[in-house]
């Protein structure tokens, strides 16, 4: 299994071994570009695929609380849903306080996301199958606990 260059300069050496935001990025790269193939037929790309789901199985969210859950900030969130909005896959609501915007799903949406289910889960099945699901459960734990201590690390340099 080919993982990393085999010749690499010692300093680049160092850093594909030690680094952890390289191998993060590199791994969500990697991963990335296997779904955008994957999904490629729908015309979605990973990332609108998970807000068109986390959308549909929430029934819709307010803006702040998509972008907590994914994990993104509001300028990321509003880059990625605008794309969604001008394909009319989604729309952007006032929710009851009118400076809530609400994102929901429309009709086009939810069939979109249907489309692109299956392939999603075909991806995710492979990706789990080579892994392993022992693997891929701990996995999950680790990368868990590296989200958090991510953002504990951010807090406190935000304090200091």
């Amino acid at each position: 299994m080919h993982v990393m260059p085999q010749h690499l300069p010692p300093t680049l050496a160092h850093i594909s071994e030690s680094c952890v935001c390289f191998h993060l990025r590199r791994t969500a790269r990697t991963i990335t570009q296997y779904y955008d193939r994957v999904l490629a037929p729908t015309g979605l790309k990973p990332t609108q695929f998970t807000l068109l789901t986390v959308i549909r199985r929430t029934g819709g969210l307010p803006f702040t609380s998509l972008a907590e859950v994914l994990g993104m900030d509001r300028t990321t969130l509003t880059r990625n849903v605008g794309p969604l909005e001008r394909y009319g896959l989604v729309k952007i609501e006032s929710g009851s306080d009118r400076r809530v915007r609400m994102v929901r799903l429309t009709r086009a949406g939810e069939r979109k996301q249907e489309q692109a289910e299956p392939l999603w889960a075909e991806a995710h099945g492979r990706i789990v199958e080579g892994l392993g699901e022992k693997v891929w459960k701990s996995l999950r734990q680790d990368l868990s606990r590296t989200i958090a201590v991510g953002l504990d690390a951010s807090e406190q340099q935000l304090q200091s």
